[in-house]
């Protein structure tokens, strides 16, 4: 018998404007000890599903079809009251979020919110029982000084930490199915390569059915035994995972295994000038203060770090979670203080007047690693993409904006008619692409691209890759381009560097780092990324 059936399932969000049809006529299967992976572009649906078996879309907007079914050992989850839900879920059905930092409390204690996970299931335990309880769970997860962290905050984790204790929450009450939504997204490939041998361990051990929804093909190709591939809320191929991948039949199977073109650099001058030089870097954070305010305790993020970077080059950036590498790109755009020499076009920028500082600000653009949370959902994309020049060519009329903003909108392969959209009518691609568009109407000469295709899927981050270097070459623009995805970096790097743990460890042009690394951890890195 299969632990979950889903059946004929079609989902409709209902809008102000109109009904959408999210999920249609979705049908798969999972066993107990099974790994179903679900894959897709955002906006496939693959999200919606899995939010559908737990029951945790707003009732008020959401209505299934009447043939519409989702038995868990054949009982059908979509007729139960909201009491016999809240018994299943966290019991015998649990869920990992993509983003732990936004799924746990920032006012309690990472050990509270894991033995509360158990209490709420378990209330013949007692308080010092479901402690100990915790303590076990987090043990299990490979936290390390379990007692010493057990009463720490979440922002005092790192990202692979904070995942491995939502699994912890997720898991404490041994639940028959793991529901794991983008579990790695933000983290760098040996961390994701960790979380997810844990997960299948725990497996393992524990017998658990797990969905795991991805856009990361390299992992559902290692991890899961079947596979279902998402397209406009259908699922459009299915299969054993290894058939899939090695005879994908859809078109769109076909397009998401595409891997990352090679060819798209184009060598920079060799005369080409230094836009900025970074000389000896240290960037420290104050972890204690004393009584008079004097700092007691520092944790060093960056370390003697020197760097150039020429006119229309690309450097490369990566490294785990915690290297330093996102620390350092801060305090390139003066975001966090540092110690050290940074120059742009020569000049020392700490010495600049603050007329000099407000004209650098337009030179030196930044793009974020999620879109959505870095454009207002109170402004059009319109009002957006021109704020940068109501601040820094006030002298333009309302029309000589808009009319910048339509053409650069055609720049990010976007349709000047979406000028008056809302964020939130965008997919993830889309809304990169109008961050994309924010950084480059001002015509900076530098670009700082932090993650910015982390929670793409294979396919949109192709697009968006090709447009930063179509852009790049029309415009001679440079960049630095932080990632933890090694074959996007390759694809788009002259040179890189490797960070770990503040220091370079290695550094050189991106055709020695990828096919003759010297250093072990480079080495570690490119072979999980199985590049």
């Amino acid at each position: 018998m299969n632990l979950l059936d889903v059946k004929n399932l079609n989902v409709y969000l209902k809008t102000d404007e109109e009904q959408i049809h999210a999920v249609r006529n979705v049908s798969f299967s999972i066993s107990s000890g099974q790994t179903l992976a679900i894959v897709g572009e955002s906006g496939s649906g693959k999200s919606v599903t899995s939010m559908a078996i737990m029951q945790l879309l707003p009732k008020n907007i959401i209505s299934y079809s009447a043939d519409s079914s989702i038995l868990f050992e054949n009982n059908e989850i979509l007729t139960l009251s909201e009491k016999d839900l809240q018994r299943l879920r966290g019991d015998r059905m649990a869920m990992i979020f993509q983003e732990p930092m936004t799924s746990l409390n920032p006012y309690l204690p990472i050990g509270e919110q894991v033995a509360e996970a158990a209490a709420i299931h378990n209330p013949q335990m007692s308080k010092s029982e479901t402690v100990q309880h915790a303590l076990e769970m987090l043990q299990k997860v490979k936290i390390p000084d379990v007692t010493k962290k057990f009463n720490c905050y979440p922002h005092e984790f790192s990202g692979g930490q904070l995942q491995r204790i939502m699994i912890a929450m997720a898991i404490i009450n041994k639940p028959d199915l793991l529901i794991a939504d983008e579990p790695t997204t933000a983290l760098d490939v040996t961390t994701q390569a960790e979380i997810l041998d844990l997960m299948l361990e725990l497996q393992r051990d524990m017998g658990m059915a797990i969905i795991l929804i991805s856009h990361d093909l390299r992992l559902v190709q290692k991890y899961s035994d079947n596979v279902c591939v998402m397209q406009n809320g259908e699922i459009v191929e299915r299969g054993k995972t290894q058939d899939v991948f090695n005879n994908p039949t859809h078109p769109y199977t076909k397009e998401l295994l595409t891997p990352i073109p090679e060819d798209l650099k184009h060598p920079i001058k060799e005369n080409a000038d230094t836009l900025i030089r970074g000389d000896r870097i240290f960037i420290d954070y104050i972890l204690k203060r004393n009584l008079f305010g004097k700092a007691k305790k520092l944790f060093h993020a960056v370390k003697d770090v020197s760097f150039d970077l020429k006119v229309g080059e690309t450097l490369g950036i990566v490294g785990e979670s915690g290297s330093g590498k996102s620390t350092l790109g801060r305090a390139i755009m003066q975001i966090l203080e540092y110690d050290g020499n940074l120059k742009f076009e020569g000049k020392e920028i700490s010495s600049l007047s603050k007329t000099e500082r407000k004209a650098l600000k337009k030179d030196m653009q930044i793009v974020f690693q999620d879109p959505f949370n870095s454009l207002s959902p109170r402004l059009t994309i319109g009002e957006i993409i021109a704020e940068g020049l109501t601040v820094h060519y006030p002298q333009m009329t309302k029309k000589e904006r808009r009319e910048k903003v339509m053409k650069t909108l055609e720049e990010v392969n976007l349709s000047p008619s979406m000028i008056n959209r809302y964020p939130h009518e965008f997919s993830g691609g889309q809304r990169q692409r109008i961050a994309i568009a924010r950084a480059i109407i001002l015509e900076p000469k530098f670009v700082l691209l932090d993650e910015p295709t982390s929670a793409l899927d294979r396919s949109t981050q192709i697009t968006v890759v090709e447009l930063l270097n179509r852009l790049q070459r029309k415009y001679g623009l440079s960049y630095i381009f932080i990632s933890h995805d090694l074959a996007v970096v390759k694809a788009l790097s002259d040179n890189v560097i490797v960070m770990s743990k503040g220091d370079i460890v290695e550094k050189g042009n991106a055709d020695q780092i990828f096919h003759n690394p010297q250093n072990p951890y480079t080495k570690r890195l490119i072979a999980a990324s199985n590049l």
